[in-house]
């Protein structure tokens, strides 16, 4: 069966390596491959994925261009507004999210509860609106969307959690809570001296999670560390999301112990 990623400009990816890890490890056969397309071309490129891929990830530019192009859109993609997995069957191709289900599997399995708690997310760009979907789902007491200038928030944002609160990072100072997740790209290799707020911001939740993957610990995890706190980064998410992705495609479930073995593979060679 013939997969692949579907984006912009895709030299770095790590998606690859994944997939080819999880057919290892579940003795499927599969290849998975990069499709650099411009979004002039997409129309015609899910075109001709229609008869020849069984199904493909979404990245950067085309999450959104792309769903007009698809016959059916997953509840959790539409209310997200963005799709980064495809399946494509006889009957049509289907879109979904699976960034939602890798946060959530992330969260889970590193015993960060969210339920009646206080949330804050750093960030209002792309990865943040799968963040703050689950958050509402998971009917979090209160969440905070940080971001440098309020006035220019999304709107959707607030149509996806209509309960946050958008507030600016001289705000956030004051604030104490549960988990405090970073949607930013600030600490990103190889930029890791910096983060998006300071030692005393972080201390004061509980547990600190960050969506960015290389380095392993950032300067925000850091942090945390420092202050006792529990620290997550995003390589289980990431893992997290292209399993959830071979769910879909594959029709099966599979546990996270798959998931932590990718990552250890990753680990080695990151």
């Amino acid at each position: 069966m013939q997969y692949g990623l579907l984006g912009g400009k895709l030299g770095h990816s790590l998606s690859p390596k994944i997939h080819e890890l999880f057919f290892k490890y579940t003795g499927l056969t599969g290849s998975y491959g990069l499709l650099e397309t411009e979004l002039e071309a997409l129309p015609e490129r899910v075109k001709a994925m229609r008869s020849t891929y069984a199904g493909s990830n979404v990245t950067i530019p085309h999450k959104i261009a792309v769903m007009p192009l698809l016959d059916s859109i997953a509840p959790e993609a539409q209310a997200i507004g963005a799709v980064n997995t495809i399946k494509f069957t006889e009957t049509g191709a289907f879109g979904y999210n699976t960034d939602y289900f890798g946060f959530g599997r992330m969260l889970e399995y590193n015993d960060i509860a969210i339920t009646g708690k206080v949330a804050v997310v750093l960030g209002s760009g792309g990865a943040a609106r799968a963040v703050m979907k689950y958050l509402a789902d998971k009917e979090a007491e209160k969440i905070y969307l940080v971001t440098r200038d309020v006035s220019s928030v999304d709107k959707h944002f607030l149509e996806i959690a209509p309960s946050c609160q958008v507030i600016d990072y001289a705000e956030l100072e004051t604030i104490k809570g549960d988990v405090i997740i970073n949607c930013t790209p600030v600490g990103m290799y190889p930029k890791v001296e910096a983060a998006t707020v300071n030692a005393k911001v972080t201390a004061n939740f509980e547990a600190a999670v960050d969506l960015i993957y290389n380095p392993g610990e950032t300067m925000f995890l850091r942090q945390a560390k420092e202050a006792g706190k529990k620290y997550v980064n995003g390589l289980f998410m990431l893992v997290a999301q292209a399993v959830a992705a071979q769910e879909i495609w594959q029709g099966k479930q599979y546990d996270s112990d798959l998931i932590v073995k990718i990552m250890a593979d990753l680990e080695r060679n990151i």
